[in-house]
């Protein structure tokens, strides 16, 4: 980990970096064409809206009861000149739905100290990163609260059950460095483990442990080189598996004003790192694989025979041209198999056409298992997750993939399995997710059978706006 004058200069150095990049950013100037993820279906809804009367198709399951929440970027009063997509001002989507009736769907921009000034509010309580303070990118339940959760820097933000901001929480102060969007909950310990980076420091990463009271009971520094983007972990019984791939830190970037500094370096050698649970940064077992970009995992598991599978959608390249946002030719959905003895890993294609957003039913996190949720990809200059119509199920014991088509100018979004029973078979259960209505430019909640996935959806509940393209989202039981 870095030095005490290491860490100094680091302090003294990063406001007066800041400063320049805002600087130039401010003398930026705005390209002739509209911005992709400024425009079109991207564009940013501009108040917030609580809706209590809502038109239902189908039944609303009656076990359902809770919220599922969906969090993404929403700029309140973003520069087109450097604004990139993964930076917006973080809004969170809700439906509520109880006895099998929708009671509400609400929309909350999360206070970051910019957002809370452009509606002429008192900044929310909690303390700030010095690097940045908005959260975009996930939002889950974990000890009885619900996050709003970013990568690189921010603190989580705690959201009251009507998605109001309550504070920027670093879990009780408990937490010491940065967080991550996507901790990963082991079943066995009902803990959260995250492998997390900041902006501003590019030789450590850290494997942070949050346990079942939501505090944090270990943040185990990782030496690494010129801050890799990380984005996502994965955990099994006994490792917590982490990708170092050539998608790093640029102050090139940074310096120019734009908010998004990282970029494709075909100089940083891509690797998977095998971390035992509770073991110190230098117990990683590295193993070298081929270059590529990987924002998400669907699961991983351990062998008899002593490997490590991962299954995960992997990009060719990243941010290899695109100021703006993901780019890249290739996605495919693919399992990699980990030799420890060996330290080899081979690469499968699974599903060779594009895909992203893999979700398992998380019961299931870190076991072997058998069914994964993805999203298809349209991959043009920028791909857009929500220009597809299409969802996939794969059975990855049969190697089979069914298909669920919304049909023509109807997209979706990831979508999230929910279990019909805590005790319900795996993939037994529903999967829930925003569909926009490009024809009209609405929005459907939709929630369909697992087990019937090519069939009808079970209920839609219409939004009659559009709700813009997003990240991630979960179901927090009532």
């Amino acid at each position: 980990m870095p030095s005490a004058v290491e860490a100094m200069i680091r302090k003294a150095v990063t406001p007066a970096i800041l400063k320049i990049a805002e600087f130039n950013r401010t003398r930026a100037k705005v390209a002739d064409a509209p911005h992709p993820f400024l425009t079109g279906p991207h564009t940013p809804m501009t108040e917030e809206k609580t809706l209590e009367t809502l038109t239902v198709t189908g039944r609303i399951p009656a076990e359902l009861n809770g919220r599922y929440l969906r969090i993404g970027p929403n700029p309140i009063a973003a520069n087109p000149a450097t604004h990139h997509w993964f930076t917006g001002d973080g809004m969170v989507h809700g439906v509520r739905i109880q006895d099998g009736k929708a009671l509400w769907y609400k929309n909350r921009w999360l206070r970051s100290n910019a957002v809370s000034a452009q509606l002429g509010e008192p900044p929310a309580p909690g303390p700030r990163s010095p690097l940045f303070d908005t959260a975009n990118t996930n939002v889950l339940a974990h000890a009885g609260k619900i996050y709003g959760l970013v990568e690189a820097g921010a603190y989580p933000v705690h959201l009251d059950d009507d998605l109001n901001t309550v504070a920027h929480d670093p879990f009780g102060g408990t937490l010491q460095n940065s967080f991550t969007a996507h901790p990963h909950l082991d079943p066995e310990t009902g803990e959260l483990h995250a492998i997390c980076y900041k902006g501003d420091v590019q030789d450590t990463i850290w494997h942070i442990v949050v346990d079942k009271d939501g505090r944090v009971r270990r943040e185990e520094p990782i030496r690494v080189q010129n801050g890799p983007l990380i984005h996502d972990c994965m955990i099994t019984q006994n490792y917590v598996i982490i990708l170092d791939l050539p998608v790093t830190f640029s102050m090139t970037r940074l310096l120019a004003g734009y908010g998004f500094p990282y970029v494709w370096n075909p100089k940083h050698k891509a690797r998977v790192g095998l971390l035992p649970k509770d073991g110190r940064g230098a117990d990683i077992l590295w193993c070298h694989v081929d270059p590529c970009a990987v924002f998400h995992f669907a699961n991983a598991y351990e062998t008899d025979a002593g490997t490590v599978v991962i299954d995960l959608c992997a990009h060719d390249t990243m941010f290899a041209s695109s100021k703006v946002g993901p780019d890249s030719n290739q996605c495919p959905f693919e399992r990699w198999t980990i030799d420890i003895k060996t330290q080899h890993v081979s690469r499968a294609i699974i599903d060779a056409e594009a895909q992203e957003f893999p979700r398992p039913d998380e019961r299931f996190i870190g076991k072997a298992y058998r069914y994964a949720f993805t999203t298809a990809l349209v991959m043009e200059e920028l791909f857009d997750h929500h220009a597809d119509t299409r969802l996939f199920r794969h059975d990855l014991v049969e190697g089979t993939r069914q298909v669920q088509d919304f049909g023509p100018g109807r997209n979706p979004g990831e979508f999230v399995f929910v279990p019909r029973s805590n005790d319900a078979p795996e993939g037994d259960g529903w999967l829930m997710g925003f569909v926009i209505n490009m024809t009209d430019d609405t929005t459907d909640y939709v929630i369909l059978d697992a087990m019937d996935f090519e069939g009808a959806p079970v209920a839609s509940v219409h939004i009659p706006h559009r709700v813009p393209p997003g990240f991630h989202g979960n179901w927090v039981a009532g």
